[in-house]
């Protein structure tokens, strides 16, 4: 008789499958660069279309046709700085030991955190400047402008970027310039390069089993149609962590490594579908196409990092010839 294989449905990795705490991706590794320059950028995404390229790379099976792929518009409003972070190495990792917040923050950043009446920020900064031996890392915060954006929102988001190269007082001095200016998407991401996705999937409420973990629909001759196993025995009378059981479905953080960025762009008229996306509106901003679908809802702020991976990109050896501008409802 054959033997029946019957391996475990729902990756292990993923466990426990718990909801994301926060709508903004928490990054937990870095990629390593010599480049002092932030590793990574955030938007909002918009939604998908289609484009129609030219393939000109040397070595693709497809070299000098045309092909079509779907992409996600992510609207990247500017970047502001709102603190500079301080980091020293301990035996469980890196501890903030320092930080110095900006003395010009916009109003709408009350709605996020409560802001400090002190204006000591030159005397701090003058101060841990002369000391930078001490630390070890450096990294910036940031917040986004969701108010120059058509989604109806004030409340920024607060987040974390980490800066490139091996010395602290590069990473210090380029930190400083971006104090009193905004960040623009072109500034960090080049079109042609990989990135990496960081967001929170979308939310689908309770989920059975069958749509939980993909298991089989019994028969068509049995009492019970979605049944997933045995849940053991009466004694002892409890149920393994690991039995596939209902509950809630999505809202995980997840990461997709190595996505293609097709392009960065500044004229937002190039891809505003008549009418809007569906959901969002129309874009007013700075702009990146990404190859393909990432996770999360319409209106989610998507994180984009440099690979981890260190993966070499499409490069240049692309030409964007047409953007679908069809409505999309």
């Amino acid at each position: 008789m054959a033997k029946i294989r019957r391996p475990r449905h729902g990756s292990l990795q993923f466990w426990p499958r718990k909801r994301a705490k926060k709508e903004t991706a928490r990054i937990s590794a870095w990629p390593s660069s010599k480049n002092v320059n932030l590793l990574g950028f955030a938007g909002y995404k918009a939604g998908m279309t289609h484009i129609m390229i030219k393939d000109n790379r040397s070595n693709s099976p497809t070299k000098g046709d045309q092909i079509v792929w779907p992409v996600t518009v992510i609207e990247c409003p500017a970047l502001k700085v709102f603190s500079l972070k301080f980091y020293k190495n301990s035996p469980y990792g890196l501890k903030v030991l320092a930080e110095v917040l900006n003395s010009k923050l916009d109003k709408d950043l009350a709605r996020k955190v409560k802001l400090s009446d002190k204006k000591d920020f030159d005397v701090k900064l003058k101060e841990i400047s002369s000391k930078l031996d001490q630390y070890d890392d450096l990294r910036v915060c940031v917040y986004t402008q969701p108010k120059k954006t058509g989604i109806g929102k004030k409340k920024p988001e607060l987040f974390e970027l980490a800066i490139g190269g091996n010395s602290i007082k590069d990473k210090f001095d380029f930190a400083s310039g971006l104090l009193n200016k905004e960040i623009k998407v072109s500034d960090v991401l080049k079109s042609g390069n990989k990135v990496d996705v960081h967001a929170v999937s979308r939310g689908k409420g309770f989920q059975g089993v069958v749509k939980r973990f993909g298991v089989h629909l019994m028969g068509h001759k049995t009492e019970k149609k979605r049944r997933t196993n045995i849940y053991g025995p009466t004694i002892p009378s409890k149920i393994l962590w690991g039995m596939i059981m209902p509950g809630r479905m999505g809202y995980h953080l997840r990461t997709e490594y190595n996505k293609d960025l097709v392009s960065v762009g500044d004229k937002p008229e190039k891809v505003n579908p008549k009418g809007g996306f569906m959901h969002y509106g129309l874009v007013k901003n700075d702009y990146v196409l990404i190859k393909g679908s990432v996770p999360g809802h319409v209106r989610r702020l998507i994180t984009l990092i440099e690979p981890i991976r260190g993966t070499r990109g499409i490069g240049q050896g692309i030409e964007l010839q047409y953007v679908s501008q069809e409505s999309k409802q």
